[in-house]
């Protein structure tokens, strides 16, 4: 399956900064700014950043949990956001997510067997609640929990087994799409492996497409076929997996990489990039290209000119003067 299943067009996300005793808008903070990519069915888009560059923003916003600013957001070439109520509300079965904090995502109120099972009944997946339970425990069954823990609440189980209810929800409803916002961060590097394999199963089994949002990027590397990198709230660099790791054009790609723990004797004396200076605010973000105030290979251009966003090599974009041969 290689056809375009997500096509995001120019997508803004602005969050307002409200003063005064009136409370107007004095700026805005610009989480997501101008991000346009696109997500081939059945694959796995990484995306990775340094926390606060707009990622989950990204993802959240894509599936409509937050009103856009601006841009469109193509599934299966239709715009979600000119969706009627109707249409979205039908929608929602084909795109889920997968929430970082796997606790605070659930009711604790409800047993997993309405967590799991009551967006069946409303979109009418199963007819009734005997249906619904016999899916339920079906569907927490292929995610490695047992028929008997449906009855039970949040609270009762590991954070690992919540990731797995979470998972469970997710797939209830048969979608073509999920975004995975860090859904393994909050997690112990030997659970993380277990939900990793989890998530991998299900794509195989069911076709699924995944946006996998982490900073870890060894996990990336592991469960993605292409890869975006995010900084300041701007997709910087997009390519294949391998394209990315063996050639890296942006710079602030070349340091993220470089952060990454090896266990390679040939690879330890690879040169560590340490980034200067702190991360600029969203809310008044450097002119020019962002990266600029923290960039080794920065110059006047940089700082006055928006690089071009272009493509490189063949499925390879990146927006960096340098690389495009301004200078």
């Amino acid at each position: 399956m290689s056809e375009c299943l997500i096509e995001v067009k120019n997508l803004k996300k602005y969050f307002p900064i409200k003063a005064g005793v009136m409370k107007k808008t004095v700026g805005h903070v610009k989480a997501v700014d101008n991000v346009s990519l696109k997500i081939k069915e059945g694959k796995v888009l990484g995306v990775v950043g340094e926390s606060g560059c707009g990622k989950s923003t990204l993802g959240r916003t894509m599936l409509k949990l937050l009103d856009p600013t601006q841009g469109e957001m193509l599934f299966e070439g239709k715009n979600v956001y000119k969706m009627s109520k109707r249409e979205l509300n039908h929608m929602r079965t084909k795109m889920q997510i997968i929430f970082q904090d796997p606790y605070s995502s659930l009711n604790p109120r409800l047993p997993v067997s309405e967590i799991v099972g009551e967006a069946m009944i409303q979109h009418k997946v199963a007819k009734n609640k005997n249906e619904m339970n016999e899916k339920v425990v079906d569907i927490i069954g292929k995610c490695g929990l047992f028929p008997e823990q449906a009855r039970r609440y949040p609270h009762q189980f590991s954070g690992g087994q919540r990731q797995r209810i979470c998972i469970a929800r997710a797939l209830a409803l048969n979608p073509k799409f999920i975004v995975c916002d860090e859904a393994v961060s909050a997690l112990d590097v030997s659970i993380q492996s277990q939900i990793i394999n989890l998530l991998k199963d299900a794509q195989e089994n069911y076709g699924l497409t995944y946006m996998f949002i982490s900073h870890d990027l060894s996990v990336v590397k592991f469960i993605s076929d292409d890869i975006a990198v995010m900084y300041l709230g701007q997709v910087v660099e997009t390519g294949s997996k391998k394209q990315i790791f063996d050639n890296p054009l942006h710079p602030y790609t070349e340091a993220l990489l470089s952060a990454v723990p090896s266990f390679d004797p040939s690879a330890r004396n690879k040169k560590r990039i340490i980034l200067q200076g702190d991360i600029p605010s969203p809310a008044n973000p450097p002119s020019g290209c962002r990266f600029h105030t923290r960039c080794i290979h920065a110059c006047e251009v940089c700082k006055n000119q928006v690089p071009e966003y272009k493509e490189i090599e063949p499925g390879h974009f990146t927006m960096c003067h340098k690389v495009n041969g301004v200078f």
